[in-house]
């Protein structure tokens, strides 16, 4: 009886050889992207003593911190009024030793619609609230990659972290296909569709008018429990980092109930 093979997603030999720290955008600095920024912090320090290059980050982010952002995200009260990338990329840099860059705007074209230098990396990491943003993302990583402007930034990944109050998803695409080895014993799989694409009509149908900023930490923890983004952080992160570290992933991301603790992985399919 012949059993099926495994379905797996090899990581780009880029990533796992690379002759310089692997570039990463990080978009997004509130409640899950400060805490991935930890987590990359981590990963870093961790690939460095490996022998691999590490990794080179970007934050994007243009907004500021307030009050009520204390507790749920990384940041102080001396913290408040400062933009949220520049806090959290000069407090990386100070423990690390990196020279990570905090961009103060939004992931977008400019005001000529130009795609900017500084928006080409191999890994793109989203952490965003709204639905419009994530296709704006999905088409500025189509536009570079079709550009094929140098090839050390050409992307190849995009992980895009997504919550509610007590639930979330992280979903582990490839730009395009990704050069699979031949193998015996696993069924390789060279795609990851887009979450944009997967999950397209869920993100519009799941979409909220309600995006207003809360004044207050309470207010707050109405909308998102105060760990579902440090949760989904840390599952996000270790993913990428099984990718460094293995080389191959059976799983593309997972769904997670923190409020029965339930996780659904994803598989690469």
């Amino acid at each position: 009886m012949d059993s099926k093979k495994t379905k797996v997603h090899f990581a780009d030999n880029n990533l796992i050889y690379p002759t310089n720290p692997i570039t990463v955008n990080l978009i997004g600095a509130g409640g899950t992207g400060s805490k991935v920024l930890t987590a990359l912090m981590e990963m870093n320090h961790s690939l460095v003593e490996l022998g691999h290059p590490g990794l080179q980050v970007r934050l994007w982010d243009d907004d500021i911190v307030t009050e009520a952002n204390q507790g749920r995200q990384r940041f102080a009260e001396c913290e408040v009024g400062l933009p949220k990338a520049v806090v959290l990329i000069n407090r990386a840099n100070r423990w690390s030793g990196t020279n990570w860059k905090a961009i103060v705007k939004k992931f977008e074209r400019d005001s000529s619609e130009k795609i900017l230098e500084n928006m080409q990396s191999a890994i793109y990491m989203s952490c965003v609230d709204n639905v419009k943003s994530r296709f704006e993302i999905a088409d500025i990583i189509d536009e570079i990659a079709n550009s094929r402007r140098g090839y050390l930034s050409q992307p190849k990944y995009w992980i895009d972290f997504g919550n509610n109050k007590y639930a979330g998803q992280v979903l582990l695409s490839t730009v395009g296909k990704i050069r699979q080895p031949e193998s015996e014993k696993y069924e390789t799989i060279s795609n990851l569709p887009f979450v944009t694409e997967e999950f397209g009509e869920l993100l519009k149908q799941s979409e909220t008018d309600d995006d207003t900023p809360s004044c207050s930490l309470a207010e707050a923890l109405e909308k998102q429990d105060l760990y579902i983004n440090s949760t989904l952080a840390q599952m996000g992160c270790s993913l990428l980092f099984s990718l460094f570290r293995n080389g191959l992933t059976e799983n593309r991301g997972f769904f997670l109930n923190l409020k029965n603790f339930h996780s659904q992985p994803i598989k690469v399919a």
